[in-house]
């Protein structure tokens, strides 16, 4: 029985494909696209969210002053002020990225592509080599897991780190380390 499935042209692109059949990266809601403080500010104050990201952000302000900015888009508003209204629409907008879940830090990878090390160059997953079968669970995934979460995770950091992280806490350095130089993987987790 097939597990879910990543596609990608490097081994980094398939591994975030996967990952992202199993949770919801950090992203920015389509919803939030104001750019002037005041339509910000008159998003920001219809939700309940909304004011406490004011709040969080560090608006202090009376009841009587909000009422005054939100009746008019051409109210002089100190920049300090319209800083912390940006900031707190950011904080709404930006929806945090689901964490990596432990069935796949713990699962067993099977990756499908060519894969290098020293002098031993085989395409697996084919009818001559199986796929090269990496088990997740001894892997420290610290940094995958930090940079996932802060939306910075580029398919060429998920490469490097789950080499150095995962695969060579599973089965080793290899003969002179590992390489993942074709241009399509496939990476399944069972």
């Amino acid at each position: 029985m097939a597990g879910p499935t990543g596609h990608g042209e490097t081994l980094g692109a398939a591994l975030g494909d996967l990952l992202r059949t199993q949770v919801t990266p950090r992203h920015h809601l389509s919803s939030y696209n104001a750019k002037h403080w005041h339509a910000q500010l008159s998003q920001l104050t219809g939700t309940r969210r909304g004011y406490q990201a004011l709040e969080d952000a560090g608006l202090r302000v009376t009841a009587q002053t909000l009422f005054n900015w939100l009746s008019d888009p051409d109210y002089n508003v100190r920049r300090s002020y319209r800083d912390l209204i940006h900031t707190a629409y950011e904080n709404v907008a930006l929806v945090p990225a689901d964490p990596i879940p432990d069935r796949f830090k713990n699962g067993d990878f099977e990756i499908s592509g060519w894969v290098t090390t020293g002098t031993d160059r085989r395409q697996r997953g084919t009818r001559d080599a199986a796929p090269l079968r990496i088990d997740g669970r001894p892997g420290d995934w610290t940094a995958i897991e930090a940079l996932w979460t802060a939306g910075e995770l580029t398919d060429d950091d998920f490469e490097d780190h789950f080499i150095d992280d995962v695969i060579v806490e599973d089965i080793g350095e290899g003969t002179d380390g590992w390489t993942f130089d074709g241009s399509s993987y496939t990476v399944e987790l069972r």
